[in-house]
């Protein structure tokens, strides 16, 4: 017995005479239709987690990438002072862009989750910040934390590697679990549809062996089994694939994220891919209740 065989017995036309060989009705169908679907509601969800992880990932890196920041900390009277010095020497520094220091508004914003919006911020020690756009590949960071060094002291330059690592590290991890939920998922469906087809075939023993009396060939009898099962799996896989984009349509969009939750959808062409999880669907019900039938069929002599 090949898949080549079953396969043509699957898409072929017999009238459905084969199909007979299995009960229309009973708890293995309901079984096999809720589990294929409750597995692909929740496929839907772990590949939109997979490839949103992964744009996240993306995400952050290019964002922190493209800048670095300058903190400026000096003595009270020599603290503009340092601080125009390192403007300076920002602006003759090759690769970058027109450097910007942050007013005390936008620092005591940047302080407020920490400290709270009563915390009187100017009576803090806080250093001057300097944000810097990097406008080409030719920025030497190495090369600037030098000068800064030799130049000015007090002046630290920060390229966001201490986030950016473990944000990216973070994302990349949970792309990861995505994709091994998806292995988990379908492994769970296989497992499931193999013991639905099991006792089906279970309970079907006493018509197999008498149709094996009357001259039916194994090949016959597992491809009423096979066909059965994998269109019961690929019908449940549909509805529910259905039910988890219609689900993933009502999340929030970018805007309304407030930005840490974008994406975490479905973009472009990348609604197509959960239409692949019923054909997977069916495949894995094709091959589970081909080895749940040859194991039975063995058995049954």
């Amino acid at each position: 017995m090949n898949i080549k065989a079953l396969w043509q017995g699957l898409v072929g036309r017999d009238g459905g005479a084969g199909n007979r060989i299995v009960p229309p009705t009973g708890f293995t169908a309901h079984l096999t239709l809720f589990s294929a679907g409750a597995m692909a509601f929740l496929a839907v969800f772990a590949l939109a987690l997979a490839l949103a992880t992964g744009r996240l990932a993306e995400r952050w890196s290019s964002e922190l990438a493209q800048s670095v920041t300058v903190r400026v900390s000096a003595s009270e009277g020599n603290q503009d002072t340092l601080t125009q010095s390192v403007m300076q020497i920002l602006q003759t520094t090759p690769g970058i862009d027109q450097p910007k220091l942050l007013p005390d508004e936008e620092v005591a914003e940047l302080l407020t989750p920490w400290f709270g919006p009563d915390m009187p911020v100017d009576a803090l020690p806080v250093p001057d910040l300097i944000e810097v756009p990097i406008a080409s590949p030719d920025f030497d960071s190495e090369g600037l934390r030098l000068r800064l060094e030799a130049e000015a002291p007090g002046a630290i330059l920060d390229d966001h590697t201490e986030w950016r690592r473990p944000l990216v590290s973070a994302a990349q991890r949970l792309r990861a679990l995505g994709v091994i939920s998806l292995i988990l998922i379908a492994a769970a469906s296989a497992a499931m549809i193999t013991l639905a087809a099991k006792a089906a075939l279970a309970a079907n023993g006493q018509v197999i062996q008498v149709l094996r009396l009357i001259g039916a060939r194994d090949i016959t009898i597992a491809i009423a089994f096979v066909r059965r099962f994998t269109h019961r799996a690929a019908i449940g896989a549909g509805a529910g694939t259905v039910l988890g984009m219609g689900a993933m349509a009502l999340m929030p969009s970018m805007s309304a994220a407030g930005g840490f939750l974008t994406g975490l959808g479905f973009h472009g062409w990348g609604w197509l891919m959960p239409l692949l999880i019923p054909v997977v669907a069916a495949a894995v019900g094709f091959f589970a209740t081909k080895w749940a039938a040859l194991k039975m069929l063995e058995s049954v002599r």
